[in-house]
């Protein structure tokens, strides 16, 4: 007797059969014991999902005479016939090798005659998409309607090459792909029947290769069988079949993840030497990656149609590297994938690409990037306000020095120890986890001393930097920073960093005079204009109105220093 291909041994021959199209196979059930049958069919989907053997199923059901409504018995004559592909009343046509208008007239002809021994006659036409234009307009008035006794049943892969004139005439069913855990378990139905050792890890190589169409699974495990025997290992299913082990993968991404270039180099040479296709090693590799992100965003793992041992390990590996990480790691992959496919040494590209993946540590960081970019919007803004201010008469004099009330936060305590400068660089650091953007402008001021509870600092020298802590409520937050850091009540004495200022401590006032007409320096913003500038006040000088003609007062003239 001839050898059955396992594809074709383990063909579904009841709806009950068919795996991962419930949707489709229970509204055909449904259809047929409601006796609601369509004149016309069109099954879309990938290859090897079930489009013709649902057609089979479909034709056989409504022809059977013995079974239940929607369950062919496949024992009487027509189911039979129809399983041997020998039935004149259900015909399979070839849709790429029957595309002209000459066939499709000779079907109009002899859909006219009645069924010989069947209820209804079938036609199952694969690959419609196939079809020329001229047929499927020959095919149009027939298919609307067509004789009471004729159902046609069309499957393609294409559906969107299919006139829309054609697709409004029929109902069409969308197959779906088949999931790697229903393929897995499956082929473990096939291995324990047909007396297969192979392991779980083995089977999930040949359903991932198979990319959800069973019959390609079905396939490639009857081809490993013929290379191995009846006893299938690991080794056998990557060699015979050229497919990436997952092993690789997980080392590779552990590579990268470490950051050690060594490895990924060595991975490459492997992968060149076993005669590996780099490029779809290199798609692989992305795939991988984006399980290592979804890990991480689906705490299911419903995303992930992955064995449950390689979700452990994918998890492992992205819990380690961070969500941040990783997805730098899958957009720079993604943005290089061109330069592999268009170039002529897929090896050197490779290596290259794995290389800058190793060093991704060393490119700025998010967090760092908005941490600069907070600071910049707020010296913005700051400068912004200033202006406004000027434009106003309302400058405000921001050389003064404030000191914060002691709070009810702590117990007294006798006998503070002084802060040191490592003290407050410790604190800084302490505080970029809670307030990140507060740190950042505190980098830029100065820690002069300490002296019991009070800590003294200088301002920054920024505009937006200067009059941070003017804000009683930003000053408030900071003092009680400093005093949960330090453990105890701390005020805070603040100093400006120019000459032209005024303290204020204790109630007791002492404050520098201005002379003459240099008073007008008094106001910080005006002073940096004039540092830019290198300018200085002069005095008032008339200006003559450009709109009355009038002359009036400037206030102030600006002269530059030769």
């Amino acid at each position: 007797m001839a050898y059955e291909v396992l594809a074709r041994k383990w063909r579904p021959q009841v709806f009950q059969d068919v795996i991962g199209q419930e949707h489709i196979t229970q509204t055909l059930i449904n259809a047929i014991k409601a006796g609601r049958l369509a004149h016309a069919y069109l099954f879309s989907g990938a290859r090897g999902v079930g489009k013709t053997s649902v057609a089979r199923i479909l034709a056989k059901a409504i022809n059977c005479g013995q079974g239940e409504p929607g369950i062919p018995c496949n024992r009487c004559h027509s189911c039979v016939e129809i399983t041997g592909g020998s039935s004149v009343d259900v015909q399979e046509i070839d849709g790429a090798s029957n595309r002209g208008i000459d066939e499709i007239r000779e079907l109009r002809e002899n859909i006219r005659y009645m069924p010989s021994s069947s209820k209804f006659r079938v036609y199952i036409i694969d690959e419609v998409h196939m079809l020329t234009l001229p047929a499927f307009n020959a095919l149009l008035k027939t298919l609307e309607e067509p004789p009471p006794h004729v159902k046609f049943i069309f499957a393609t892969t294409e559906p969107h090459r299919v006139p829309v004139t054609i697709l409004s005439r029929c109902q069409r069913f969308d197959f779906k792909r088949i999931p790697l855990a229903l393929i897995v378990k499956h082929l473990e139905r096939i291995t324990a029947h047909e007396g297969i050792e192979i392991s779980k890890s083995g089977m999930a190589l040949i359903a991932r290769e198979a990319e959800g169409s069973m019959r390609d699974a079905e396939s490639l495990l009857d081809q490993v069988v013929s290379f191995a025997g009846p006893k299938v290992e690991d080794k056998h299913i990557t060699d015979i079949l050229g497919i990436i082990d997952r092993a690789l993968l997980f080392r590779t991404s552990a590579s990268i993840l470490e950051g050690s270039a060594k490895k990924c180099i060595e991975i490459v040479d492997q992968i060149y030497n076993y005669g590996y296709d780099i490029r779809e090693f290199y798609r692989s590799l992305m795939d991988q990656f984006r399980d290592l992100l979804v890990s991480l965003i689906d705490q299911e793992g419903s995303l992930l149609d992955v064995i449950d041992t390689d979700r452990a390990e994918l998890k492992l590996q992205a819990e380690a590297a961070g969500r941040e990480k990783l997805h730098q790691c899958l957009s720079f992959l993604i943005q290089r994938e061109e330069s592999l496919r268009l170039t002529s040494h897929p090896k050197l590209v490779l290596e290259t690409i794995l290389f800058k993946l190793c060093h991704m540590d060393e490119v700025l960081g998010f967090n760092n990037l908005i941490t600069k970019i907070e600071a910049l919007e707020g010296r913005l803004e700051s400068l912004s306000g200033s202006d406004e201010r000027m434009a106003a008469g309302q400058v405000s004099d921001p050389g003064s020095v404030w000191e914060t009330q002691k709070g009810p936060d702590f117990p007294e305590e006798t006998g503070p120890l002084a802060i040191s400068s490592e003290d407050w660089a410790r604190f800084l650091n302490s505080l970029s986890s809670d307030n990140r953007s507060m740190a950042s402008v505190l980098k830029e001021w100065v820690f002069l001393r300490s002296s019991g509870d009070t800590i003294e600092i200088r301002r920054g020298e920024s505009p937006f930097s200067a009059t941070y802590l003017d804000d009683p409520e930003r000053l408030e937050k900071f003092r009680q920073s400093c005093s949960q850091f330090f453990q105890r009540h701390l005020n805070i004495k603040i100093v400006n960093g120019t000459p032209h200022h005024q303290e204020k401590s204790g109630g007791s006032e002492k404050k520098t005079e201005p002379q003459g007409a240099e008073q007008a320096v008094a106001s910080k913003p005006i002073q940096e204009v004039l540092d830019v500038f290198q300018g200085e006040i002069k005095g008032e000088v008339p200006v003559r109105n450009k709109v009355t003609g009038k002359q009036g007062s400037s206030g102030m003239a600006r002269r530059e220093k030769p």
